[in-house]
């Protein structure tokens, strides 16, 4: 199973293609992540002689002889090395001459979902490391991949990560066997079929031995794909938030202390998605007043067009009622305002979902009261079949509605990500209990 790449023209993906690639790496337990990341920094040469000094004396080392552990170089936390296992997500960059990397090295374990969940929010592309020892291989021809394999495949369609590589690891312990990995990968290519996802890439490796990860390995004589790095290096990444509707969260508005003749009142923030030029029309959300852009300003002065990505105040010609919150949007694309929210919510908390409870809504720059109204259905991660449910628990996915006590403006998360996204905030204890994508259909 080879790439499935996306259908972008050439024009298209020349004018927006980026350097920077930012991957994470997922999958159960003991699987091999912290391994691979160390691999890849170890044979790209993306570690320093005092680094990997530093490894090498570790009393948590668990290779053999003079063996280097690379899991160490991602696994920094004391508790991740006393019981070798990666709890919280590393952030790790390196390059290649052709292109610029940061890596997420997220927990495999079920309770550190949510830590997985941060990690996939910003990834363009995500690594499912399969450990080809751990898979059930029944000798009727069945193959029965791992549950984390599954939630993590699943969370990564629900975050629209474009590139998903199947790495079937460890090779190596079953004599790089060539039809233990065709079964694998078939049997993953069925589950992706059924989440939906489309440009999937499989590739054996053995992230301890090194073989295909930056080198070729002999023994893998029969792969006839590209490494990992290389594959990593080709992958298109399409930003195509400068071609969506004009989004403009409003941060902080700024003003001077009124003392001047002339009255400065500016917006600022981020933009979010599209493109704003001096003399556009915009619509205020959710109140839904026109406005007129005056000028744009930035610490380099002004600015006759702005696009997404930029930190920019925006000055209008109307004196407008506007405040941290609301959404300066395009007038003829605007946003949907929402009282009643449907999205697809992954619940992140240890204390169980109550409906009878109001949290936080956090969306875009707005926080607002909510409160889940409904569970539409609970998603079986094995079997992808939907089933009722009265609560959520730890590591959950469900589809949900909530009420909001005041409007939001904001789009499905499928058409823009930053204004289709938001946490679920715990009132007492500020804890950050949900992740949501926002549904439209």
């Amino acid at each position: 199973m080879n790439a499935v790449v996306a259908d972008q023209s050439k024009s298209k993906a020349d004018a927006n293609e980026r350097g920077l690639l930012r991957f994470i790496t997922a999958g159960s337990v003991d699987d091999g992540k912290s391994t691979l990341i160390g691999r890849l920094l170890f044979d790209s040469k993306g570690i320093f002689a005092d680094q990997l000094a530093s490894i090498s004396r570790s009393k948590h080392k668990r290779t053999v002889g003079d063996a280097v552990d690379l899991s160490l170089l991602t696994d920094g936390l004391e508790a991740e090395r006393e019981q070798g296992i990666t709890i919280d997500v590393a952030y790790r960059y390196f390059a290649t001459p052709k292109r610029k990397f940061i890596i997420a090295d997220t927990p495999g374990h079920e309770q550190y979902t949510r830590n997985m969940v941060t990690g996939a929010s910003t990834a363009d592309a995500v690594i499912i490391l399969v450990d080809v020892s751990k898979v059930k291989l029944g000798e009727d021809g069945s193959v029965e991949l791992l549950t984390q394999t599954k939630r993590h495949s699943t969370i990564a369609r629900l975050l629209r990560i474009e590139h998903v590589i199947v790495a079937v690891n460890k090779m190596d312990l079953v004599n790089y066997d060539r039809s233990v990995y065709d079964r694998i990968v078939a049997e993953y290519q069925k589950f992706a079929q059924q989440l939906g996802l489309t440009d999937v890439h499989a590739i054996p490796l053995s992230a301890l031995a090194g073989d295909n990860v930056v080198e070729r390995g002999d023994k893998l004589s029969w792969y006839e794909g590209p490494t990992l790095i290389e594959l990593l290096e080709s992958l298109s990444v399409y930003d195509d938030a400068h071609e969506e509707p004009f989004r403009f969260p409003v941060q902080l508005v700024a003003r001077h202390g009124g003392h001047l003749a002339d009255d400065f009142r500016g917006y600022m923030g981020r933009i979010e998605a599209g493109k704003v030029s001096k003399g556009d029309k915009l619509v205020v959300q959710p109140s839904g007043l026109s406005a007129t852009v005056k000028d744009i300003l930035t610490l380099d002065g002004s600015l006759e067009t702005a696009r997404a990505g930029q930190s920019i105040t925006l000055l209008l010609e109307e004196y407008l009622d506007i405040s941290r919150g609301d959404m300066l949007a395009a007038a003829d694309q605007p946003a949907t305002v929402l009282k009643s929210v449907e999205a697809n919510l992954c619940w992140l908390s240890e204390e169980p979902l109550d409906l009878r409870r109001k949290y936080w809504m956090k969306h875009t720059t707005r926080q607002v009261n909510a409160r889940v109204s409904k569970i539409e259905f609970l998603l079986d991660i094995n079997t992808q079949e939907r089933h009722a449910a009265e609560t959520l628990k730890l590591n959950d996915i469900a589809k949900v509605t909530l009420s909001v006590q005041q409007p939001l403006a904001a789009d499905a998360y499928d058409a823009i990500r930053a204004t289709g996204a938001f946490i679920l905030i715990d009132e007492v204890t500020h804890q950050t209990v949900a992740a949501g994508m926002i549904r439209l259909d």
